[in-house]
């Protein structure tokens, strides 16, 4: 009874139980299928959010910040990024010791030592872990150290700066305002790196200084940096193995007739490979340059050839052809300087045969106009004044137009817009509403209309900088030769520790000897000439004659020269014992 009884149960409790079995199988098939599914979906918007290219990063002008996030992004890991420090500085001097703090001895016990005060501790040098000194750094200097947003130098020094690490710079450099200095030291820079430098550096508004020392490049590119829209100031090419290939592109760099660097003032190219064939391309791009102020060529290779090449652009020289062209393009564009119209005459008194010589002409029409003028206004005196008063607007129209004239003509004869040579100013509105002319006080008066037509008071700017082209200045007809006046904007000129001799140093003194006799002829404050050059260590005895006279000269050409103090009796003392 009991076995027969339980056999339907059993069949029932295995079908629930193959049954449950079921539901617990679809179950975890339902759950499997859903994370294959969702897996499958993450690693596609991995996949997409890796095809996807990042957002660029706006620089915000913060260096620290924004260099770090860059280097983030080019894929440079945690540890290779160069953190960003600020320069160390060499401690002030300690003030002396203020002999009131020290003790005194007292009077009762007048054979006590006195005290001496503690020594502080060193404060010259400081100690890092291990090999943390030789890690690649970023060294910035700012003006308040509180405010990331005031950097105003850069350094970099040891390590090299490869394609991404410009790449990086590029981004961020630009967009810091106070930056005005920039440092690389033997940094490994290539040709490509160099150019992608050039590249940005004008986008640079405030940087001035620029020091590329100890970057020997084989293409020798550096005169990108220099180029015509440049806006350095001080630039410094030290021990880059510069020869004459970099020299000339430098030369070019400086001016052309053409062309020429209006920002540059102080050029150190010393340490280099320099020769007497680079030195003549760096003396020809001082021909047209009148900008640069200091140039030091120490630690070269240039003996006679280069330094009578450097005192012939210091005395005068003949203009090339292609100069001689140039200038003449411009005087017909401008107008020649010695005459007051630059138009031709006109071709009935060119016919003429009473008409004399060209020089002779000018001044003779000069004269008869100026009788038919006197002439004219007597016949004009005569006249009623009923028929002065019928037509003042008349007249009046006559003087606004003859003025507009006139100021037409000082428009021609003017600075073009396009002019390598003179910055240009912007003037707004029309030639007869607003035009600016030069004042025999070499201010700049602007002048207008009010909305009615009336003449405006004429008011006065300061003078604006002008960069000096020399083929528009005086020259001089010599053997069928054009020569003009040499550079007399360089003040300072080192060429130390060369191979020049007594040829050399001869034609430095009669270039320096040619700017003072031309000074005292024509003097001009913006040009004073050479007041200091450097030539210790040359091919040379020091007692050579010469020298003694090249250094005698010299001395009282020096800002810093001191002459000797004089005695009541009028006689100079001498302060060596003599």
């Amino acid at each position: 009874m009991f076995a027969a009884g339980t056999g339907p149960s059993q069949g029932a409790l295995i079908k629930s139980l193959s049954f449950v079995k079921k539901v617990k199988m679809g179950k975890r098939m339902e759950k499997a299928l859903k994370e294959k599914a969702a897996a499958s979906s993450t690693s596609q918007d991995a996949a997409d959010d890796e095809s996807k290219t990042p957002e660029p990063y706006s620089c915000t002008g913060m260096f620290e910040q924004d260099f770090t996030e860059l280097c983030r992004r080019s894929g440079l890991q945690q540890g290779e990024i160069p953190p960003v420090v600020i320069r160390p500085k060499r401690p002030p001097t300690p003030p002396p010791p203020d002999p009131k703090a020290q003790t005194q001895v007292s009077a009762e016990d007048g054979e006590e030592e006195q005290k001496e005060p503690e020594e502080p501790k060193p404060t010259t040098y400081t100690t890092k872990d291990k090999f943390q000194y030789f890690k690649p750094t970023v060294q910035v200097e700012m003006e308040n150290e509180d405010k990331p947003a005031t950097v105003t130098e850069i350094y970099i020094r040891g390590w090299k700066v490869d394609d991404t690490m410009m790449g990086v710079l590029k981004q961020c450099l630009p967009t810091i305002e106070k930056l005005h200095t920039l440092y690389f030291w033997n940094t490994g820079l290539t040709e490509k790196t160099i150019a992608e430098l050039a590249s940005f550096l004008p986008q640079c508004s405030n940087l001035k200084n620029l020091t590329l020392d100890g970057n020997p490049v084989l293409e020798e590119n550096f005169a990108l940096l220099i180029g015509d829209d440049s806006l350095l100031a001080n630039v410094s090419f030290r021990n880059n193995h510069i020869t004459d290939k970099g020299a000339e592109m430098i030369g070019k760099a400086l001016s052309t007739a053409k062309s020429c660097n209006k920002n540059l003032i102080s050029l150190n190219l010393s340490y280099n490979k320099i020769t007497d064939i680079g030195a003549t391309h760096i003396a020809n791009g001082l021909r047209m340059n009148r900008v640069v102020l200091s140039l030091s060529l120490a630690s070269n290779q240039i003996s006679d050839t280069g330094a009578k090449k450097l005192g012939e652009v210091l005395s005068r020289f003949p203009l090339t052809h292609e100069e001689t062209v140039e200038r003449r393009k411009l005087i017909r564009e401008k107008g020649s300087p010695d005459r007051k119209s630059p138009s031709p005459p006109s071709r009935g008194r060119a016919e003429s045969k009473d008409r004399p010589g060209s020089k002779g002409s000018g001044t003779v029409l000069d004269k008869t106009d100026k009788k038919r003028d006197k002439s004219s206004k007597k016949k004009d005196g005569k006249k009623s004044d009923k028929d002065k008063d019928d037509s003042p607007t008349k007249s009046k129209a006559m003087q606004d137009a003859k003025k507009e004239k006139e100021e037409d003509k000082t428009v021609k004869g003017g600075a073009k817009k396009d002019d390598k040579w003179k910055k240009d100013t912007t003037r707004h509105g029309s030639k007869a509403e607003m035009q600016g002319t030069k004042t025999a006080k070499g201010k700049k008066t602007v002048g207008g209309k009010d909305k009615k037509g009336a003449l405006l008071p004429e008011s006065e700017t300061p003078d604006v900088v002008e960069a000096i082209n020399p083929l528009m200045d005086s020259v001089e007809n010599i053997d069928g030769q054009l020569w003009i006046p040499g550079n007399r904007a360089l003040i300072n000129l080192n060429l130390s520790r060369n191979q020049i001799s007594e040829g050399g140093f001869k034609a430095l003194l009669l270039g320096v000897q040619y700017q003072m006799t031309l000074n005292s002829l024509q003097p001009n404050p913006a040009l004073k000439g050479l007041m200091r050059i450097s030539l210790n260590k040359n091919a040379i005895s020091p007692s050579n004659d010469a020298v003694s006279k090249l250094q005698e000269l010299m001395t009282t050409r020096d800002p810093f020269y001191k002459p000797p103090s004089q005695s009541p009796d009028g006689d100079s003392q001498s302060h060596g014992g003599q």
